[in-house]
């Protein structure tokens, strides 16, 4: 268990797992409220991964887990988080890694690639098609409820959406006036994926509404390979599939 201070100061946990191989360092990135634990470690990913002899890095991202919370919309946003991911390879001193993210982390995994030439293989899971429409004006309002969400009072919540994050945000113990920071701060710019040129991997429940159409997404990036296995957006990151389709892609 490590720390060490990104771009701007702001402190990121992060742990090391398996012994180091000739093949490069696999970086896992999570999910929006959730944080290493909840998306790879209890999971099984982790383990999946160091089985399959590959050197394993997780991280929480910034206002999330065991990372610093620091205050105001501006310290977030998933172009920070790409940032603060070219932080740990500097501090770790990685010249090559594979990174996988899911959802949120999925986002910060497409920006980190069209920028980061140590990146030898990419994985983005739990997003679709809507990755190509992040500029797009309506979805202010929905980062805006989302943020309100996680401030206001848990009774008041009658959209199921809202009310699942809300939950996990209370069931993880998160930092909700962070989580509302960070939902203010989603990146709401087109992002340029045809600069992504490490081998892409898009992956999808098939039952996973936050990932819907996946298939245009992986279009929209030369030469990426999709899979769309069972499981919704939560489910899917323990199904057996899902874990060997990540680890056969970077081996």
């Amino acid at each position: 268990m490590s720390r060490f201070r990104s771009f701007d100061g702001v402190e990121i946990y992060y742990q090391t797992w398996g012994r180091k191989s000739a093949k490069p360092p696999v970086v896992l990135h999570h999910g929006y409220v959730a944080n290493s634990s909840a998306n790879w470690i209890l999971p099984g990913m982790v383990r999946r991964l160091t089985r399959a002899g590959r050197h394993v890095i997780t991280y929480d991202a910034r206002g999330h887990g065991r990372s610093a919370k620091p205050l105001g919309q501006a310290a977030y946003g998933e172009s920070r988080m790409a940032s603060d991911f070219s932080a740990l390879l500097d501090e770790l001193r990685l010249e090559q890694v594979d990174l996988v993210g899911y959802s949120m982390g999925a986002t910060v995994a497409l920006l980190a690639a069209t920028q980061e030439p140590r990146i030898r293989r990419l994985v983005a899971g739990g997003v679709g098609g809507d990755v190509l429409h992040l500029d797009s004006p309506h979805r202010a309002d929905g980062r805006k409820a989302l943020a309100n969400a996680m401030l206001a009072s848990r009774w008041s919540i009658h959209n199921p959406t809202l009310a699942g994050f809300r939950f996990l945000a209370e069931m993880v113990l998160a930092d909700r006036k962070a989580m509302a920071a960070q939902a203010l701060a989603f990146h709401a710019q087109r992002i340029p994926l045809e600069q992504i040129s490490a081998p892409t991997l898009i992956i999808a429940g098939d039952r996973d509404t936050f990932a819907k159409q996946p298939g245009k997404l992986q279009k929209a990036i030369s030469g990426a390979e999709l899979k769309v296995v069972s499981g919704d957006h939560t489910t899917v990151l323990i199904k057996p599939s899902f874990q060997s389709a990540i680890v056969d892609f970077i081996t």
